[in-house]
């Protein structure tokens, strides 16, 4: 039988943290505020923050949901937005780590001076969890969940040009986030079980679901745009349906840490959400203690890994 937004249990009384405003994560946010949770929805715009919760909220006036500013793009936002977390004190069951660009066509930089893709998708992400890992680990039974993508598959880690300062490529780029992240959930999940932690650290991709992703980078090849279009339409599915990988991932009883989430369907495209393949790239434990260490120290978080 295919799992589906029926299967969620009521998630009454805990707190998620979804980042990214739009597609998935608004499908993320509206399917768990009708589970009764709390949600803080994260994102860089608060105009189109504000507006997705005055949407959820139309839908399920009863909904718990609050907008926070986070720029993912910026260690400095990422740090006052945990800052702001930390001084509330509550303890979070779910990290949702969603938001993201893609496919951006000329390299750029955050203001860290990451490449923008890398920055963005992971670098971000990893900064943003190590950060708010005291309010995960004083949750009762916490999660992570990371979004990745079937393009992991092609990507690589270059670690003699992470940055992509000497060869860039748009695609290339934004494989290499995905793998980073799908890397970063399986280095979690190991950590956490050698630390003795009580963290389930997941990973999910959507398929080819029709979201704002395309949009949320620097404006690329029009031609390039349109045939991302064109094989969403052909062979994608909704923004909904793509949410359920990451809704399984973060709510179901019998997910173990350190599994993967996707659709069932040809290519994992679309379908109902099942266990993803693991590239074996993924799987390199060597690469994945080295990417975990490189992330440490470029952002700066070092000091803070000391549990995990």
């Amino acid at each position: 039988m295919s799992w589906s937004e029926a299967d969620i249990p009521s998630q009454a009384g805990k707190l998620f943290v979804i980042t990214g405003t739009g597609g998935l994560g608004f499908e993320d946010a509206s399917a768990l505020v009708r589970k009764g949770t709390k949600v803080i929805l994260a994102g860089r715009n608060p105009a189109k923050g504000k507006d997705s919760i005055t949407r959820i909220r139309a839908e399920t006036p009863t909904a718990d949901i609050a907008f926070e500013e986070l720029d993912l793009a910026s260690l400095e936002s990422i740090g006052a937005f945990a800052g702001r977390l930390l001084a509330d004190g509550r303890p979070i069951d779910v990290l949702i780590n969603n938001a993201g660009v893609a496919i951006v066509q000329k390299r750029q930089e955050t203001q860290d001076g990451f490449e923008l893709q890398l920055g963005t998708n992971y670098l971000g992400h990893f900064a943003l969890t190590m950060r708010l890992m005291p309010l995960l680990l004083s949750a009762k039974a916490p999660r992570v969940v990371s979004l990745s993508s079937t393009t992991h598959k092609m990507g690589k880690i270059d670690f003699d040009d992470l940055q992509l300062e000497k060869s860039y490529g748009g695609s290339a780029a934004y494989a290499q986030s995905k793998l980073a992240m799908l890397m970063f959930a399986l280095e979690l999940d190991r950590r956490a079980r050698e630390a003795g932690a009580n963290l389930i650290s997941v990973a999910a991709h959507p398929g080819i679901a029709r979201t704002e992703l395309m949009n949320n980078g620097p404006a690329g090849r029009p031609v390039l745009q349109f045939f991302s279009h064109l094989i969403e339409r052909l062979l994608g599915q909704s923004s909904a349906a793509g949410a359920l990988p990451t809704l399984r991932a973060a709510t179901d009883p019998a997910v173990q840490s350190g599994e993967y989430y996707g659709p069932k369907g040809f290519l994992e495209a679309k379908g109902p959400p099942e266990l993803a393949s693991i590239s074996a790239k993924a799987q390199d434990d060597a690469a994945r203690r080295r990417l975990w260490e490189v992330s440490a120290r470029l952002t700066g978080l070092v000091p803070a890994l000391s549990t995990l």
